[in-house]
């Protein structure tokens, strides 16, 4: 997912872009670390880039994607979950479909692997599966990020950017999403649509948060799973000047581990 919501992106004018998905982080377009992640990663056999304008993107070292012939590029609809439904069980995007956006600039071969490892193993197999890091993982790693974190009795999670969806059965949870695309961030207002036991347990502590998923999944006739990831840089998508100094902090560091190994 490579959109950008309407009107100017401070972020991207601050870092001389017009577009999110194009600020260079160490040297490097996030697009292009993102794309670049995905296409080392053999159980991906398509990369669909996701935008309102896809030609647009086509500019500096994110210009070379077309000659990829792995990816393929579409325009986007009002909003991320009708965009994805759109595409999703499509001959463009056949299930199972991997989610994740153009700002997950640490994203890794790695990290994906995990992910999808976590699903697969599964035996009962879901539905929908969310990566989310815990919040004494993260801070572990990085003790001055700030992330929006999700309460519950087990812990505070934050969400990775990383979404397995199986199978059709996952339509209503985008409809869902659709509604509430805008309050992403206030974790409550999106438990809120799941009935008012759920939201009281939830304001309660008094469910872990793979139980309250399973519950929200089961409400939408969907196994909904939690997938805790154990790399803190996970959740660290660039949203704000912080995140995007941290990233390349983050990413200069793995540059000179790679050289030193090398």
């Amino acid at each position: 997912m490579a959109g950008q919501r309407p009107g100017i992106d401070i972020l991207a004018q601050e870092n001389g872009q017009t577009l999110k998905a194009l600020i260079p982080v160490a040297g490097q377009s996030m697009l292009s670390r993102v794309v670049g992640a995905l296409d080392l990663c053999p159980r991906i056999s398509r990369i669909v880039v996701v935008a309102q304008d896809p030609q647009l993107l086509l500019s500096g070292d994110t210009a070379r994607l077309l000659a990829n012939p792995k990816v393929r590029l579409t325009p986007s609809t009002n909003g991320i979950a009708s965009s994805i439904a759109a595409i999703a069980g499509s001959a463009l995007a056949p299930w199972p479909v991997l989610v994740t956006t153009a700002d997950h600039a640490l994203l890794t071969p790695e990290m994906i692997d995990e992910f999808l490892d976590s699903c697969e193993g599964n035996a009962k197999g879901g539905d929908l599966a969310i990566a989310f890091g815990e919040r004494r993982i993260v801070e572990g790693g990085y003790p001055r990020t700030s992330r929006t974190w999700l309460k519950f009795r087990d812990g505070h999670y934050s969400g990775a950017n990383l979404f397995a969806l199986r199978n059709a059965k996952v339509m209503p949870a985008l409809t869902l999403w659709s509604g509430v695309e805008q309050q992403r961030k206030k974790g409550l207002a999106v438990i809120s649509q799941f009935g008012p036991l759920l939201l009281l347990r939830a304001l309660t502590r008094t469910i872990s948060f793979r139980n309250a998923l399973a519950k929200a999944g089961a409400t939408l006739g969907l196994k909904a799973e939690l997938v805790v990831m154990s790399q803190p840089e996970a959740v660290i998508d660039v949203d704000k000047p912080a995140d995007l100094v941290l990233a390349e902090q983050i990413l200069r560091l793995r540059e000179k581990s790679e050289a030193a190994c090398a």
